[in-house]
């Protein structure tokens, strides 16, 4: 049996007929060889002929498939063993590497079927160009480690993926469950073998480890190890965060431009060091510490109490055995990010987050309090001189280390005031919280087959689509954040806020359902309220209004998120 879909790219008409027929050696005779890299189908013209297909070999089965030319395309699937079509769905409106181009293009999503004893479903994204070249990729099962705020988005582009099967999380949390863009399960992030078996299990055909921890532990390591597509570093290439004296090395050894240092076990060397340079200066555990482990210390007496927290006091374990006392550097502050495979990086959007607890950027520092994209700050001057004097030569640098770096790489820059120029804070190996929440709700490209580009060496010649405009999210943390918080205090309209204006979405990261099936705080950072906007300050004005209709008493937001790039009307709503 076969299947001949007729499609007539000007009447947008999709006519589907079930023929009796044996695909066998002549459609070998006709077409010729195929293109076929790892799990992607290639369609190529066949020279003379009108006619493209692709091959797909699997044990025990092998599927053909023929198409004819624009105006009218033909696909046919040939029968071995149990193998029908089934056409699941037409997208005429969607932009991008998988979609829509110009007012003669229309994608087609469908699904081989076999019997479950042959192998279960094999579902493809297939689209027809109007020149008459087809790319077609096969869907995958994506897993995302994590259960914050940044997996939840992770998620929630994913769902969108069309070449996305099924997205599966771990923990993941109830907004995420709740609101379908992931099937959450238990935690396994802590131990690879029980990673792998799920992956097995569920035929996982990309693995997402959004946060930093399991990158650090080697969970990537042993995913690769087992044939399994990883987005996240190695462990040795973790250490561009695991270590910030890691980080900093790598700066003086290949020129990339940062703030001066020193790194210190000895609390009374680095209280010298110190006295020696005055204050301000900046004082960093040098290992994980959950992004709250640098004080800028405006005294001496500060920039001291903060050794002795961390190497007397031990106040973040292992991670503070060491800290890097640093130049302190002043301007503003923003976030960079780029997608690396191993040798080579594409920039994502650009963004900026707001690290301090209070308005005006005043208390102790966050994971984040909110953020928005594009940061204004981040001109497309800067944003290519980012790229080649500090994302490239990390790139360049970290593979003649012997250590390539696949995965994201989150630069936290300073746009310095006194030179204009760009110097490197810090390296996250992971997408920023919040900023991956607006980075996420602008994507419009296909994040699954651009994120398994990157682990396969392939973000040669890639590029993004994003929506236009601008998006913000503002979190919405516990009181008593960044210090000690209530747990399991309610809250209320989630709905109603994603209902009150366009465009919002409702991140969550701290919640979870009590024994009445209340949602509840769990965390110090627990919702990200996220809006999209034609420009920064219609985005700003959705999150705020869609903030508002959250009733929790016990919660509080910054009033001021976007601040810098619109001085010139702060938020008038009150905690």
């Amino acid at each position: 049996m076969g299947s001949i879909l007729l499609f007539d790219y000007n009447l947008l008409i999709v006519t589907c007929e079930v023929l009796l027929m044996k695909m066998g050696s002549l459609a070998a005779q006709i077409y010729g060889p195929t293109t076929y890299n790892g799990s992607s189908y290639s369609w190529n013209q066949v020279s003379g002929a009108k006619f493209m297909f692709f091959t797909q070999k699997r044990k025990p089965s092998t599927f053909k498939a023929s198409s004819g030319l624009s105006k009218s395309s033909v696909f046919s699937m040939g029968k071995k063993n149990n193998c029908s079509v089934n056409i699941s769905k037409i997208d005429y409106g969607r932009i991008g590497q998988f979609g829509l181009v110009d007012e003669n293009v229309c994608g087609i999503n469908y699904s081989i079927m076999r019997s479950k004893k042959e192998g279960g479903q094999h579902p493809f994204v297939v689209t027809c160009l109007a020149n008459g070249e087809i790319n077609a990729e096969e869907k995958v099962n994506v897993l995302v480690i994590g259960g914050g705020g940044r997996e939840h988005a992770l998620c929630y582009a994913l769902q969108r993926s069309p070449s996305c099967k099924t997205v599966f999380c771990s923990p993941g949390n109830v907004g995420i469950s709740s609101s379908g863009d992931a099937i959450c399960i238990p935690d396994i992030s802590s131990d690879s073998s029980a990673v792998i078996s799920l992956c097995q299990k569920e035929a996982i055909g990309l693995v997402v480890v959004g946060p930093e921890a399991p990158l650090v532990a080697g969970l990537a390591n042993d995913l690769v190890k087992a044939g399994i597509p990883t987005f996240g570093p190695s462990s040795e290439a973790a250490a561009l965060e695991g270590s910030k004296d890691f980080m900093k090395s790598l700066c003086y050894k290949y020129g990339i431009p940062t703030a001066k240092y020193q790194t210190f076990a000895d609390p009374i060397a680095a209280k010298q060091y110190i006295k020696d340079q005055g204050a301000p200066i900046v004082i960093k555990a040098d290992g994980l510490a959950a992004g709250k482990g640098v004080v800028v210390a405006m005294s001496l007496d500060e920039a001291y109490g903060a050794v002795d927290s961390m190497l007397v006091n031990g106040i973040f374990g292992s991670a503070g055995s060491r800290v890097i006392v640093e130049e302190f550097l002043e301007g503003e502050e923003a976030s960079f990010f780029a997608l690396v495979d191993g040798e080579n990086a594409i920039p994502l959007e650009s963004a900026q987050d707001h690290k301090r607890v209070g308005d005006g950027d005043i208390g102790p520092n966050t994971g984040g309090m909110g953020a928005y994209s594009p940061a204004p700050v981040l001109t497309k001057e800067l944003q290519s001189l980012v790229m080649s004097s500090i994302v490239i030569p990390t790139v360049k640098g970290m593979a003649e280390e012997g250590c390539k770096f696949v995965g994201v790489l989150y630069a936290g820059l300073m746009i310095e005031k006194k030179s204009g120029l760009p110097k490197l804070i810090e390296y996250n190996v992971r997408f920023g919280d919040p900023e991956c929440q607006v980075l996420m709700m602008r994507l419009e490209s296909d994040l699954a087959q651009v994120l398994l580009a990157a682990c396969r060496g392939e973000l040669t010649g890639v590029s993004l689509k994003w929506s236009p405009g601008s998006a913000m999210v503002v979190v919405m943390a516990s009181k008593g954040y960044p210090g000690n918080y209530k747990k399991g205090t309610v809250i209320c309209n989630i709905e109603e806020a994603e209902e009150v204006v366009p465009a919002v979405k409702v991140f969550h990261a701290g919640t979870a359902l009590d024994s009445e099936g209340n949602l509840v705080s769990v965390g110090g950072r627990v919702l990200g309220i996220t809006a999209k906007g034609d420009d920064l300050q219609e985005a700003r004005d959705r999150a705020y209004q869609a903030t508002e209709k959250i009733n929790w008493p016990e919660g509080f937001y910054r009033q001021d998120i976007g601040w810098r790039a619109l001085p010139q009307k702060q938020c008038s709503s009150t905690c």
